[in-house]
């Protein structure tokens, strides 16, 4: 639902000025990555994401945790963390071990406002590793995104969990 569908059913939502949102955790904006999702509700939202890529392509991994909330989830192939904290220490371990110098590269394909605070994104990409331009093949995922708007107007990934591709 764009947030022009969500002002005619009554309810007004604002999930804030993307750029706004991007500036305040240090992440410069590209306006590409929104693609076809371009109302002001779908770029914020899609900040998250953003978000994510940014931590990942400087490896760090207080930028990457501190997107979720307290009691977020990640699922990260066969290893579920269920905190924030420990979704720091994976990232922190991964980041210094086997992710050193990888990136993530995706794109939205999906997005839908659940409630006046819930969205869910749905966007496909993948790692690349030190060197890589592309996304391997037998590295592309799906992803799914639930992203909740905080009472204070931050946006926190309450969920992640990505699926590949084939393989």
């Amino acid at each position: 639902m764009t947030s022009e569908e969500t002002m005619t059913m009554g309810t007004t939502t604002s999930w804030g000025d993307a750029s706004a949102h991007l500036a305040a955790a240090g992440v410069a904006e590209d306006t590409s990555y929104y693609r076809g999702f371009t109302a002001p509700d779908e770029k914020a939202v899609l900040t998250v994401a953003m978000r994510i890529q940014a931590a990942w392509a400087t490896n760090d991994a207080d930028a990457f945790a501190d997107t979720f909330a307290d009691n977020g989830s990640l699922l990260m192939q066969d290893t579920q963390l269920t905190s924030r904290e420990q979704i720091r220490d994976f990232m922190r371990n991964g980041f210094a071990g086997a992710y050193k110098g990888a990136s993530v590269k995706g794109w939205p394909v999906v997005l839908r406002f659940l409630k006046e605070d819930v969205a869910l994104a749905v966007t496909e990409g993948g790692i690349m590793f030190s060197g890589e331009s592309e996304i391997p093949a037998e590295r592309r995922i799906r992803a799914t995104w639930v992203i909740a708007r905080q009472p204070s107007g931050e946006l926190r990934l309450v969920s992640h969990q990505s699926s590949p591709i084939s393989g």
